[in-house]
């Protein structure tokens, strides 16, 4: 396992942010925590990173739509609170993918698995996901495997 995984830097990272008596960091963070360890509890097993990474990930995807509904609901203030906390998570997630590096993923991820057309696009996303995980909006992905493939 790695020097310092995901869940120890969320741990610090909720320490610190008790000491700083920082307390909007410290719900989200805490939140993060609450999911993780929920999951562990659920499934009676230590999460690895890449799991964490799958927690975190949905963390952010519902966050992403609460701030989009709030926005279309004129709630800016919720809506803002909501980008605050994507934030936060967001600290946690790796380098996001340039779109030259996501164009090519996904060409070498289409021969790789050999796919011809949109018949084949479950093959490619599941061939690509865990490449990046973490790294790319979901949806955005699927917009350009279905172009790439079109």
């Amino acid at each position: 396992m790695a020097e310092s995984s995901l869940k120890d830097q969320l741990n610090s990272a909720v320490k610190n942010a008790m000491r700083a008596k920082d307390k909007g960091r410290l719900v989200t963070l805490r939140m993060a925590q609450a999911a993780v360890k929920q999951i562990e509890i659920d499934e009676r097993r230590e999460l690895a990173d890449e799991d964490v990474l799958k927690v975190l990930e949905k963390m952010l995807k519902q966050r992403r739509d609460a701030a989009s509904q709030y926005d279309d609901a004129g709630r800016t203030e919720l809506a803002d609170k909501e980008r605050a906390e994507m934030e936060i998570l967001e600290e946690f997630m790796p380098a996001a993918l340039t779109e030259d590096d996501l164009d090519a993923l996904i060409r070498s991820s289409i021969n790789a698995t050999g796919a011809q057309g949109m018949q084949d696009m479950g093959k490619v996303m599941n061939d690509l996901r865990p490449q990046v995980l973490g790294r790319v909006d979901m949806g955005q992905l699927s917009k350009k495997v279905k172009a790439a493939l079109a």
